[in-house]
């Protein structure tokens, strides 16, 4: 099995320990000892000190065996939309079983569940109400999508040890993501681009907010979205931006419905799609401003740094490059990154999470000179990063 050279890219610098390592490591062998042993759990458990922290400890242990179960139980809420019908006000179970088409030990049950997840919560007289974690799911198409888009990933996922190893059948993520593996992805027909450019434009609102709250469009005349989709994001930026005229670049099949929903929108007179491979053709000049919005992270680096370059011919030398996407090693949200994205991505067959160092360095390697990482409140999602042409000449 050939070694992925962008996976060591990423990784920790490899050196031998030093006395201090050596010392740091048998401190936490105790420590791994201690915890592991039995009989100290018992004690914790039990000692006022230490009895809070032996249970967050329990808890997100089962939490992560549990796991599964858990985004079952939210799956099964968003099927039966469980939360548009909580939205109408507090119902009783009586009430709620046949609306859920259940009987009520299922509807019971379920709300039992959701009662634990703080999906759902208890309300007097026997009626149940919108819970702060299921309140903001009403009417929110974009999560919904995920929701339903993960029993995909997670048939993927039945076997992680053999994903891993790169064993067995092509995914059905993969699949899913036609383009990920495509010699020529630009002929692709509508019937392979639509399943995957509809999720995208659900679940481009959960980005599209943060980035515009975060960087401000004011100065600029004219943005080009590459990989823009539907135009989902460009749609948001005409809300925010209204002097801005708008492009977009990417499959000929997916443009054609970027065309399709801005002449709904009425923005065919400032925003023009572009249907073609940044791998091939050269993207459309005249911005000055270019967005990659959830774009190189579904590439390898050989791929991802062509499309960097690609970005940096098309831009002016007083251009600007707004970066977005999920990024490994984000403080707070290591787990997204780095656990989910990390093995979305192997799924899908093509890409990587990559922190904000290594984006920053592929920047660099493709002609920018100014980079720097644009902070917004929930990194979950998506992180910024906005950089601007080096003043060496176009690569």
């Amino acid at each position: 099995m050939s070694v992925d050279r962008q996976a060591v890219l990423e990784a920790p610098a490899e050196s031998d320990p030093s006395v201090i390592d050596r010392l740091v490591d048998r401190w936490f062998a105790w420590r791994d000892g201690l915890v592991g042993s039995p009989r100290f759990r018992r004690w914790a458990a039990v000692f006022p000190l230490t009895r809070p922290i032996a249970q967050r400890r329990a808890s997100g242990l089962f939490d992560l065996v549990a796991g599964f179960v858990y985004s079952q139980v939210l799956l099964a809420c968003v099927r039966l939309r469980l939360f548009d019908v909580l939205a109408e006000g507090p119902q009783t179970l009586t009430a709620l079983a046949p609306r859920l088409g259940l009987p009520e030990d299922a509807a019971l049950r379920l709300l039992a569940a959701a009662v634990s997840l703080k999906l759902v919560d208890r309300r007097s007289r026997g009626r149940y109400g919108l819970g702060p974690l299921g309140a903001p799911l009403v009417g929110e198409a974009a999560i919904a999508s995920m929701v339903e888009h993960h029993s995909t990933l997670y048939a993927d996922l039945r076997d992680p040890v053999a994903l891993l190893r790169g064993e067995g059948a092509s995914s059905a993520l993969s699949q899913y993501w036609p383009y990920a593996a495509a010699d020529a992805p630009d002929a692709l027909a509508s019937d392979r681009t639509s399943p995957y450019s509809a999720l995208m434009s659900a679940s481009q609102p959960l980005v599209s907010d943060e980035v515009l709250d975060a960087y401000s469009l004011k100065k600029h005349r004219c943005l080009l979205d590459v990989g823009g989709g539907e135009g989902t994001f460009l749609s948001a930026v005409a809300k925010r931006a209204p002097h801005l005229q708008l492009m977009l670049f990417d499959l000929p099949a997916v443009a054609e419905r970027a065309r399709e929903r801005f002449a709904e929108q009425g923005l065919s007179g400032r925003a023009t799609a572009y249907g073609g491979s940044f791998f091939s053709d050269a993207l459309p000049t005249g911005a000055d401003v270019i967005s990659l919005v959830r774009v190189i992270f579904d590439h390898d680096d050989a791929r991802a740094l062509m499309i960097l370059k690609a970005v940096r011919r098309a831009l002016p030398p007083d251009g600007t490059l707004l970066l977005t996407e999920p990024m490994a090693g984000t403080r707070g949200a290591e787990a997204m990154g780095d656990a989910y994205f990390g093995f979305y991505l192997l799924a899908m067959g093509k890409g990587r999470a990559r922190s904000a160092e290594r984006l920053t360095s592929m920047l660099r390697a493709a002609g920018f000179g100014e980079v720097s990482l644009v902070r917004n409140p929930l990194p979950l999602q998506t992180q910024l990063i906005v950089a601007r042409p080096a003043n060496d000449g176009k690569p």
